[in-house]
């Protein structure tokens, strides 16, 4: 559409500035002589009678109006001297033999030149003005929305995204983006992946002359946030070549077909680039599997998803051009766009390790004021399940907290309080809980606290408080990793059920009664233990038999697992309460036989409002 605009915005602006030009050439008047008749149109010469005498009306001489008949009646008695005929206004101003001045209204310029230059009077016409200033304004009015047609074509190029959107709202190439490898960090089985795809963008003849078919499709997949785009920046970076960024939602429209152009332009440009690399973000929006529906927006999505895959087809490995895509969900993409030939390589970007948070925090503190004495192996351990998102999240949140409180340098203590408002959110001390809500709230924090640190193989305990943070955590148990882990054994995953469990067990134990405070804790507790059941295996009375599908994601206990219909549901169901209430027992007997601990340990919570992980040891140190 911009095309057409200015294609023949050119054209409207030249036809304009001639319509202008036209009206400027007519505006010159025409010459009138006395005593001739003179026209506005072709030249018709008129002489006044031979021996007719007379003058024109002068300036300022007393004007009467007179009707046509009393005009005709004296032009018949040969009263008329002289007349003056405009065109224009139609109008006759003669003079009687008298000397008086008349005028007649709207007469027949024709008619009524005929019938003066018969009767031997003098007449003088006058043509029509040539310039007319409603003519010139009428011109400018014409031509003034053709000078402001570029501006409306640049606002509507920048609402599409600037100057560095195209068409489509699709990202010009960049030439060369300032990240590198050395700007990634925590994720370097990744980019040792990926370096033969840097190698083919820099040299791709050495590939070509071994025989070596290199990749067209780089599928990049792992949980939110682990940096899958910023190692697409970094690809392009290292290789030096322009860098196309798209995403996956840029292709999806209601209208079919558009998505299938954008499709097609986008390679267009790679193509006159080449080589380059071209990367498709969140590519599931598209790339989804195909269904029997093709009605609506499935069918525009799957026709946006058969050109992509001609497009992939339709370049060869000499043209030096690498798709690179990323995805959260690589087990909903359609089989034909990731089988060999397409998105051949699939990279893996997990959550990083210990070793990869402390690089990870190196990179973004590096440019912030840190204390001398801040260990990042320390933070890296106190992080533990952060992808780098978070890790970021936490540094930035960091260095806010020690300017809010005057700090000159970011502290172990600034760090610890920001890494707990990214986990729970900011303190919301406004939020004032009456003194029975507030010893709810602490009974049920230490009932968590305490059976954490009682289970062998539990996680330590951090901190307990009982200030409110977030939308809705009244108080909170932050427990640390020792390490991080990828498996978890049948009595791991017990053991959480039970930490998830001791506040509703301390609660009904210590208040007589319990609350809704516990509602997201039932929920966890009751997902491991249907996951337990119905995908591990860890059963007894379904034992091997799973219901749900296998999950290709990273493992996750905190969602439940989607259940089924049948009497092996029910099965299941029972199973699942069977193992959340002998939980359920095992807690409430460890806690009645710590009573004393308990009570010692809320009553440090409700003066104090937080507690360290030194401050639960203390207390049970005595009790062995």
């Amino acid at each position: 559409m911009s095309q057409f605009f200015r294609r023949w915005g050119v054209a409207l602006m030249g036809g304009g500035l001639l319509l202008v030009l036209l009206i400027l050439a007519s505006s010159v008047p025409p010459t009138v002589f006395p005593g001739k008749t003179a026209s506005a149109g072709p030249a018709t010469p008129r002489a006044a009678a031979s021996g007719a005498t007379g003058t024109a009306p002068r300036k300022g001489s007393p004007t009467s109006e007179t009707g046509l008949l009393a005009f005709d009646h004296a032009l018949k008695q040969g009263r008329v001297r002289s007349a003056v005929l405009n065109l224009e206004t139609r109008q006759l101003v003669w003079v009687e033999s008298s000397g008086a001045t008349r005028r007649t209204g709207v007469v027949d310029p024709a008619k009524t030149s005929q019938q003066l230059v018969a009767r031997g009077v003098e007449v003088q016409v006058v043509a029509p003005s040539g310039f007319r200033t409603r003519d010139l304004l009428l011109g400018l009015a014409f031509l003034a929305p053709l000078l402001f047609l570029p501006l409306v074509l640049r606002a509507s190029r920048r609402r599409s995204g600037g100057a560095q959107e195209g068409r489509w709202g699709i990202a010009e190439a960049r030439e060369l983006p300032e990240t590198r490898f050395a700007d990634v960090a925590g994720c370097d089985e990744a980019k040792q992946d990926l370096a033969e795809t840097v190698s083919y963008l820099k040299d791709p003849d050495t590939f070509l002359a071994w025989g070596v078919r290199p990749p067209k499709g780089v599928l990049l997949f792992g949980p939110p946030g682990t940096g899958k785009t910023l190692l697409a920046r970094a690809v392009a970076g290292e290789a030096g070549v322009p860098f196309f960024r798209a995403a996956g939602s840029d292709f999806v429209e209601m209208y079919v077909g558009v998505g299938a152009s954008r499709v097609r332009e986008i390679f267009q440009r790679a193509r006159r680039h080449a080589p380059c690399m071209v990367f498709i973000d969140e590519i599931d929006a598209i790339g989804r599997a195909r269904g029997a529906s093709a009605t609506g927006g499935n069918e525009e999505r799957e026709s946006t998803l058969n050109q992509l895959l001609v497009e992939m087809d339709g370049f060869s490995p000499s043209a030096g051009i690498v798709v690179m895509a990323a995805t959260n969900r690589p087990d909903v993409l359609d089989p034909a766009l990731t089988r060999p030939g397409r998105f051949d390589r699939r990279v893996m970007v997990d959550r990083p390790d210990a070793a990869g948070r402390e690089a990870i925090l190196g990179l973004h503190l590096r440019n912030k004021r840190t204390a001398p004495d801040l260990d990042l192996a320390e933070l890296a351990t106190f992080t533990t399940g952060f992808t780098g998102a978070d890790l970021e999240n936490a540094c930035n949140e960091a260095a806010l907290v020690a300017m809010r409180r005057g700090r000159e340098h970011i502290g172990r203590e600034e760090f610890s309080e920001a890494v707990e408002r990214v986990v729970a959110g900011p303190e919301r001390k406004s939020r004032r809980l009456s003194p029975q809500e507030k010893r709810v709230v602490a009974y049920h924090e230490v009932g968590h606290a305490l059976v954490a640190r009682l289970l062998p193989g539990g996680d330590p305990v951090k901190k307990v408080s009982i200030v409110p943070r977030g939308m809705g955590a009244l108080g909170y148990t932050l427990q640390t990793p020792r390490e991080d882990r990828f498996l978890s054994s049948r009595g791991e995953l017990l053991n959480r059920i039970c930490v998830l469990l001791g506040g509703r067990a301390a609660e009904d134990l210590f208040c007589g009664d319990v609350t809704t405070g516990a509602q997201n804790d039932l929920k966890r507790a009751n997902g491991i233990a249907r996951r337990m059941v119905t995908e591990f295996g860890m059963g007894e009375k379904l034992g091997l038999l799973t219901l749900a599908g296998a999950d290709e994601g990273p493992l996750r206990f905190d969602q439940p697992g989607p259940g089924s219909a049948g009497p092996v549901a029910q099965l299941a169901d029972s199973e699942v309460r069977d193992i959340v209430e002998t939980c359920y027992g095992r807690v409430t007997e460890l806690l009645s036989r710590h009573r004393e601990a308990v009570e010692r340990l809320t009553g440090e919570l409700l003066n104090r409002e937080v507690i360290l992980g030194e401050d639960v040891d203390r207390v049970l140190a005595p009790e062995g």
